[in-house]
């Protein structure tokens, strides 16, 4: 996932002024690294694409991993403070479920463009492999604290909270996948996608696999 449409930032015009370099910096990341590649793609070229100098681009960034690391990770403080928001008494997997689907129908143009680039740049890239697992492995850990704080249940002694985390996120990883695959037909494809690789989780992990039209169960 990528970020939704930006929040307006906190302290005045000065503050606002840094958000939108930063926002500027992130988008022209994305478009330069799916343009040329992401090892070919310099930060003199990002600063340069938004008008400002290389020494300006290191005040917001440190590596270009960082500038990937932070597209990615925008969404997630939004998808987040929709998960904290539910009811406690709601499955967390149904939880989780509606915050995603709540994100991905908040995206505008814009983030959803970048959600295709990062998705892109992320399958393109060995490189940005480390990365990625670095992501990947936070999100679900942020996801665990919220399921004990929600729950109660202590994840060192009961395996669910990281079971339910980990399910959540390969059924969010292969709903993208698809969608990508498919043409990403906009918000309303994405979300369309993200609700039936839920619906189908639970018979696919639990549920007959030879009652479908055409198929022939294996011999007694």
């Amino acid at each position: 996932m990528t970020r939704p449409a930006v929040a307006e930032p906190q302290g005045g015009l000065r503050e606002r002024k840094k958000a939108m370099t930063r926002e500027a910096l992130i988008d022209s990341a994305l478009r330069l690294f799916d343009q040329h590649g992401f090892a070919a793609t310099t930060t003199e070229q990002i600063a340069a694409s938004v008008g400002v100098s290389q020494r300006t681009f290191f005040r917001y960034f440190a590596t270009k991993e960082e500038v990937v690391s932070a597209a990615h990770n925008a969404v997630d403080d939004d998808f987040f403070a929709r998960f904290l928001a539910k009811d406690p008494a709601i499955h967390p997997l149904e939880a989780l479920r509606a915050a995603a689907v709540e994100t991905w129908q908040s995206l505008d143009e814009r983030a959803l463009r970048s959600q295709v680039l990062l998705s892109k740049l992320y399958d393109s890239t060995p490189q940005l492999l480390a990365c990625r697992l670095r992501n990947g492995a936070q999100y679900e850990s942020r996801i665990v604290a919220v399921i004990t704080s929600r729950t109660g249940i202590d994840p060192v002694t009961d395996l669910r909270p990281r079971l339910v985390a980990a399910a959540f996120g390969a059924t969010m990883h292969a709903a993208v996948c698809y969608w990508m695959n498919c043409g990403t037909d906009g918000v309303h494809g994405a979300v369309r996608t993200i609700e039936r690789h839920f619906d189908a989780l639970g018979p696919a992990l639990t549920g007959p696999w030879h009652d479908r039209p055409g198929a022939t169960a294996p011999p007694s």
